[in-house]
């Protein structure tokens, strides 16, 4: 359990704008002082968002020309790296040695318009990875992504899941091994209740800068969103429940199966699930970014 960013983790001491700029022009306009002085984006903004996320991949991963449709998922850097390196972690504890390029095979279930856990996997440790997903829109920008970045297509496969009630079946192919899947699930069960949560987020970044919370409303989702990445039905338990159920089916052709779990309510049903489905391992890793706390949670069949 821990508190703090991964050791491994680039951006565990902060941002450096500075650096940042001179890699990516483009985010100089939306970089200012905060009211400590420091330099910052308004994290409010989608635009800024974005030129952010933009920087930091090519900065720090030598990940060129990336890009999200407007209104699709603009994912935080960190938090998602951090994924990355608590699941080579994992690999390492069971004898994987997750800096062999030639071993391991991650699938990403979800990878969205973004690919991130993708991009992040194949650069940061040289992992062959499969990225499904239900969006064929998001699927064929993230395709455009690659055919940007040579190095990553080969590294890349993608996949599209045909039906959106499944998530693993209709994806794993018969024979076909991995050493670990990454996931992270729609988080909410209705619009409605997606937005609710996106204002509790502004809410608190105006009041993080000084302003009365609620004084600016959101003209949309500030990391952006489709219906499929944001909610669905059953919301985050529902989706892992179905992907829990599921999981046994493959059990001995995925060595981890692990995801992320946003509500810590939802923690102890996804591990009843886990168990009563047969699981013979069963982790769970803390992490924290700012004031957002997230977990992991593992299991395997093998």
């Amino acid at each position: 359990m821990t508190k703090t960013l991964h050791p491994n983790n680039a951006h565990k001491d902060g941002y450096d704008f500075d650096a940042l700029v001179l890699t990516s022009p483009a985010l100089k306009k939306f970089v200012k002082p905060n009211n400590h002085g420091r330099n910052s984006i308004d994290f409010a903004s989608p635009a800024a968002v974005k030129a952010l996320n933009c920087a930091l991949l090519k900065h720090h991963y030598g990940i060129s020309e990336w890009n999200v449709p407007e209104g699709y998922l603009c994912p935080p850097i960190p938090g998602r790296v951090d994924y990355i390196h608590y699941a080579a972690d994992l690999l390492s504890s069971c004898g994987i040695k997750a800096s062999d390029s030639r071993q391991v095979k991650m699938l990403d279930i979800g990878t969205g318009a973004n690919g991130i856990y993708s991009l992040l996997a194949a650069k940061v440790y040289g992992w062959h990875c499969t990225g499904s997903e239900i969006d064929p829109v998001g699927l064929k920008n993230l395709a455009s992504v690659l055919d940007k970045n040579d190095d990553l297509k080969r590294l890349i496969d993608l996949r599209l899941q045909r039906d959106k009630r499944k998530i693993l079946e209709g994806v794993i192919k018969p024979g076909e091994k991995f050493d670990l899947s990454v996931c992270n699930p729609p988080f909410h069960a209705s619009q409605k209740e997606a937005i609710k949560s996106n204002q509790r987020k502004v809410n608190s970044l105006a009041f993080n800068r000084g302003e009365k919370p609620g004084s600016k409303a959101p003209a949309g989702l500030n990391f952006g969103g489709q219906k499929n990445e944001l909610w669905c039905e059953g919301g985050e338990i529902g989706f892992l429940q179905t992907m829990i159920n599921e999981s046994a089916q493959f059990g001995k052709q995925c060595r981890w199966f692990t995801t992320l779990v946003s509500k810590a309510e939802n923690v102890p049903q996804a591990k009843w699930h886990m168990r009563n489905a047969g699981a013979r391992d069963i982790l769970e890793v803390e992490m924290e970014q700012g004031n957002k706390t997230t977990r992991i949670v593992a299991w395997s069949f093998v």
